[in-house]
């Protein structure tokens, strides 16, 4: 199956630029393959802690990125990274770690890092995106994440074509699977029927694969900081 999210082999990535345009989050992606057969795992990393206005990444001492990444921001493409155990920390604009972790990278598989917490409690989240097992066909395909640091479970319902993707109460930190859905538009809805109430409609082409990113502080008084719903293409199949 070829899929057009990342060349494995790669072994440098540019990324040219970020763009944000109603939720959607985009990237203008540069490569430069030197023909090389290092063997690399992909990463794509998210900054989901609302009281964080940027963050910086390293992986067992080496910068993943090197500009920070804004809150709600990614890294909007698949980064190369060696395989292995590696260690990860987060750190905050004045260059202090406050969150790490360790996780295990195996060569030739796609990774998502979310860093998520608020108030001085954070975590860093390593999901396998698990591609291998997306078949191509003419569905897209969409899971999501509740990164809303709140002790309820708020009821996430998400449907396509009238039918329920996803309907189930979701705690702080919870990452779906992803789930085959028709190309064209989806209904999310949030609610734990006192703080978080949040809603939208995006629409879905085929053979493309999304992440629904559940976020913001229920307490936040400004508008960056609310509760939001937003998406990001991870890429095609």
């Amino acid at each position: 199956m070829k899929k057009r999210i990342f060349s494995i082999r790669l072994q440098l990535i540019v990324i040219g630029c970020i763009v944000f345009a109603g939720g959607l989050f985009t990237a203008c992606k540069k490569s430069n393959d030197n023909s090389g057969n290092t063997p690399v795992a992909a990463l794509m990393a998210f900054n989901l802690a609302p009281d964080k206005s940027s963050i910086g990444i390293k992986l067992s001492g080496s910068d993943l990125v090197q500009t920070p990444l804004n809150y709600s921001g990614f890294t909007g493409s698949y980064l190369p990274v060696y395989p292995g155990n590696m260690t990860i920390e987060a750190f905050d604009s004045s260059n202090t770690s406050f969150s790490s972790s360790s996780n295990s990278f195996e060569e030739g598989k796609y990774y998502s890092l979310f860093v998520v917490g608020n108030n001085g409690s954070y975590s860093n989240l390593v999901v396998n995106d698990n591609f291998d097992s997306l078949s191509a066909g003419d569905q897209a395909y969409v899971r999501y994440i509740n990164a809303i640091p709140d002790s309820s479970k708020p009821l996430v319902n998400i449907t396509a074509g009238g039918n329920n993707v996803f309907h189930t109460n979701a705690a702080f930190s919870t990452v779906s699977e992803f789930a085959s859905v028709p190309a064209g538009d989806l209904a999310i809805s949030l609610t734990n029927e006192s703080t978080i109430n949040a809603s939208r409609t995006i629409s879905l082409e085929q053979k493309k694969v999304y992440t629904i990113l559940l976020l913001g502080n229920p307490a936040a008084t400004d508008s960056t900081g609310k509760v939001q719903i937003r998406f990001i293409e991870n890429g095609g199949l």
